[in-house]
């Protein structure tokens, strides 16, 4: 026990004593510098060249076994996770990326347990070149488990609720909470050089103001390229008492050829095999990010609540009839069958209709062409947009019906 205790005493004195250095702001990693290594006795050293010290700080994550390894800030230009660990070993996989705004997050997903042994980041006097050294060895499982979990540090961490104070919303208003998928430390599915997070965010950005010429009050869950947890998308909407929760995205997935538009909505159990594995990918964003959950129930079970579903959910069917439709009508492609349903986290608002939209998969080459076109994204936010203002509309006319 006072072996861990060591541990983490270690990991939060690296942290704060390159915070006490008064660093700046951004570092450029080298790449030459920058190696993985697999040593004796079990141990692993990872080692990333840095061109200047940033403050930094190192913690462990359990199910599945992480480390993370939080930085103010990092430019990770021209190094890439396949170049820094060419194949698994001790450690399977590697990401890293933007985290949220001024600071940077590597994830590193561990073969098995191992815990820090060594954690420096040594300064060149001469150059101001430095040099971040995490030495890992081999652990059980129960010294894993002690040693694991996010630091509770304020300056490193940043609330749920939105940038801006949000204004309270007019009750007259409608109001449209956008999602734009994926994020930050998190690209979601990349192919020939786009990642599914920046494509999503250009169309999101494109799809509020086209709202807004039109009237509607928006809400984007991110409007950067920042990292968003699933269940900060829900509070947002949430927060800013959305009307309608729609999330973007533009998967990859290569089982059953998916292509085309389609519009999910929520259900304990998948449509089809394919929308199941689809699903189960979305749910591990905050997983692939690096994200404590530890204690949660399936994320955003907490606002989960069985009567105000029995409203929401046919409204929620009835949005994406009219956005699958739209869509349709538009010149689509959409998939052989546009609506389906499947158990998204970010679907589990229990008092707004939500829908999930995959506007198309990467993994299709024709679907990756038009979202890669800007005229095909102009027709099809324009489509989006005034499917969205129908059910508005329709569901308006609804209401009385539902209170009888």
């Amino acid at each position: 026990m006072q072996a861990i205790l060591k541990l983490l005493a270690v990991i939060m004195i690296t942290a704060q004593g390159a915070l006490a250095q008064d660093l700046s702001a951004l570092a450029r990693v080298d790449p030459e510098q920058s190696k993985i290594e697999e040593g004796w006795f079990g141990k692993t050293t990872l080692t990333l060249g840095l061109s200047q010290g940033v403050p930094f700080r190192v913690f462990l994550l359990n199910d599945p076994a992480r480390l993370v390894v939080d930085f103010r800030e990092v430019d990770w230009t021209g190094l890439s996770a396949e170049t820094l660990l060419p194949k698994p070993g001790t450690i399977a996989k590697l990401r890293f990326g933007t985290f949220q705004p001024g600071w940077s997050r590597l994830v590193a997903d561990l073969a098995g347990p191992m815990v820090p042994q060594e954690i420096g980041m040594p300064i060149d006097p001469a150059s101001g070149a430095a040099r971040l050294e995490i030495t890992l060895k081999k652990a059980t499982a129960e010294e894993f488990t002690q040693a694991a979990g996010a630091p509770v540090d304020p300056a490193w961490t940043r609330s749920l609720s939105p940038d801006k104070p949000l204004k309270q919303k007019n009750k007259d208003r409608f109001l449209v909470a956008i999602d734009p998928g994926h994020g930050g430390i998190d690209p979601g599915a990349e192919r020939d050089g786009v990642a599914e997070k920046d494509l999503m965010l250009r169309f999101a950005l494109s799809l509020s103001e086209t709202l807004q010429r039109s009237g509607v009050d928006v809400v984007l869950t991110r409007s950067e390229d920042v990292f968003v947890a699933l269940e900060t998308r829900v509070a947002i909407a949430h927060q800013a008492q959305a009307d309608m929760f729609i999330s973007l995205h533009a998967d990859s997935l290569t089982q059953g050829g998916a292509k085309g538009a389609t519009v999910y909505t929520l259900s304990d159990e998948a449509s089809d095999a394919a929308t199941a594995h689809l699903a189960a990918r979305h749910n591990r964003a905050d997983i692939i990010a690096g994200v404590d959950l530890t204690g949660s129930d399936d994320q955003v079970a907490s606002i989960l609540l069985d009567l105000a579903r029995q409203e929401t959910e046919p409204r929620s069917t009835a949005l994406a009839q009219v956005l699958s439709k739209g869509m349709a009508a538009a010149g689509g492609p959409m998939n052989s069958r546009p609506l389906r349903r499947a158990g998204f986290s970010v679907l589990k608002s229990a008092d707004i209709p939500s829908v999930l939209v995959e506007i198309g998969f990467l993994s299709s080459k024709r679907d990756l062409n038009n979202l890669r076109d800007p005229i095909w994204r102009a027709v099809m936010v324009n489509a989006m947009a005034d499917a969205i203002l129908a059910w508005r509309d329709q569901d308006e006319a609804r209401k009385p019906l539902i209170r009888q």
